[in-house]
């Protein structure tokens, strides 16, 4: 199992990115997807998840109606567009594979990736 996360970098305040999350390894299709992120000294936090339909989604409040989380079943790949970002979304961003929708918990996802850099600079 290979989650492979990309995308990161640093990015000035109000500038955008798009991570993407390349799977192998497992049934991509039968799995909901999500991102996480960790800042340092703090602990890992839920960012958005997506069913394995994609037919629902959900937002971490911090990051509603500026992230966007989508997938590509036929590409195995989950995507984030991360819009107007503020320093405070620095973190080292992960996706997970799990079977509960709209999880929040990172106890219900059960693969993860090792997580890419996201920095924005003020």
């Amino acid at each position: 199992v290979q989650l492979q996360a990309s995308g990161g970098g640093l990015v000035q305040a109000g500038g955008s990115l798009r991570l993407s999350c390349a799977a192998s390894g497992f049934t991509f299709d039968e799995h909901d997807m999500g991102w996480f992120r960790q800042a340092p000294g703090k602990e890992r936090e839920f960012v958005a998840a997506i069913s394995k339909s994609a037919y629902s989604r959900y937002y971490a409040t911090s990051v509603e109606n500026r992230f966007t989380i989508s997938r590509d079943n036929a590409k195995n790949t989950v995507y984030l567009q991360m819009n107007s970002l503020k320093p405070e979304d620095t973190a080292v961003y992960y996706c997970a594979a799990g079977d509960v929708p709209d999880s929040k918990r990172p106890d219900d996802y059960n693969y993860w990736g090792e997580g890419t850099q996201v920095t924005v600079s003020s």
